[in-house]
């Protein structure tokens, strides 16, 4: 038998609405990924079935001790709950109702077990190996599209009955911004503003062929909510750093522009109301890691 055949493996999987990450690391070095795969998210039965023969044949010697997944949802997130680890209301077509945990589970025996959306997943890893990491107050802010945020707060994911839900935010009004906003709930919140698809129908084109001036219009609406939610943030949960991640969040110029306008709004530069000097907004240290990583994080928690 080999030396390594019964080291304790961690095992993240992060699933999204088009891609599944799933990766393995050594529970004594989880920084080190020694396994990953990267499958189209397809039907629910195909997906998990990928996910599952993926934990239990990925080929590292080793047995599987935590599973950590960060998953899309809405999702049953109360361990106490029958339906614990299923989705629930999903728009995902096919996917209401689905037991994601369950599969996986079964594919590792005498794992533990444990799972958190997907931006909360993205909150984890940059806190553990990214641009989070030494921060015990920060949010990870995802605009692609959807808008989300996940929370650490004193050093810990901020989770009671559920998670945050930033999204739905009601922000003020640009005063040259007429659009109505995409959201079928509300219109004009933050996700119906900023969001992908509210920048397509904004505009009748993708963000990433905006002409000019559309693109200056573009980037000073965006900055001017996004700035909100990052200024509301600060001065509801004190986080010091917001990491702005997700596809819209790589428009030319957003990043600087949502901080110059987060100092304008809180009244002077570094001028917070908390203390503790300026709030900076920075990019994932991670890339399109930050989930996969934060599942790993996850599993990793389970064996403290």
């Amino acid at each position: 038998m080999s030396a390594t055949a019964d080291r304790p493996l961690l095992v993240g999987i992060e699933t999204g609405g088009t891609k599944v990450v799933a990766a393995v690391a050594d529970a004594a070095d989880p920084e080190r990924i020694l396994a990953t795969t990267t499958l189209p998210t397809r039907g629910p039965a195909e997906t998990l079935a990928d996910l599952a023969g993926f934990v239990s044949g990925h080929g590292v010697d080793g047995k599987v001790a935590a599973v950590g997944v960060a998953s899309f949802g809405p999702l049953d997130i109360d361990p106490g709950s029958p339906t614990y680890g299923h989705l629930t209301s999903t728009p995902k077509l096919g996917w209401e109702g689905t037991d994601v945990l369950g599969p996986i589970g079964a594919a590792a025996p005498g794992a533990r077990l444990a799972l958190v959306t997907d931006v909360n997943g993205a909150a984890l890893g940059e806190a553990r190996w990214g641009a989070g990491a030494g921060v015990d107050d920060f949010v990870y802010l995802t605009v692609g599209t959807g808008v989300g945020g996940g929370v650490i707060a004193g050093g810990r994911l901020l989770a009671g009955s559920g998670w945050p839900e930033v999204a739905h935010l009601l922000p003020r009004r640009h005063p040259e911004d007429g659009f109505a906003g995409t959201c079928p709930f509300h219109g004009d919140c933050l996700e119906g503003l900023v969001a992908g698809p509210a920048i397509s129908a904004r505009w009748g084109v993708d963000g990433s062929r905006l002409g000019p001036e559309e693109a200056a219009a573009n980037l000073r609406f965006s900055s001017y909510y996004l700035a909100q939610l990052v200024t509301t943030l600060a001065y509801v949960a004190g986080v010091r750093l917001a990491v702005l991640g997700g596809g819209v969040s790589k428009t030319p110029g957003l990043v600087p522009a949502v901080e110059a306008e987060v100092e304008r709004l809180m009244g002077a530069p570094g001028a917070t109301g908390t203390g503790g000097g300026r709030i900076r907004i920075v990019r994932p240290a991670l890339g399109d890691e930050s989930g996969v990583r934060g599942a790993i994080s996850l599993a990793e928690s389970l064996l403290a």
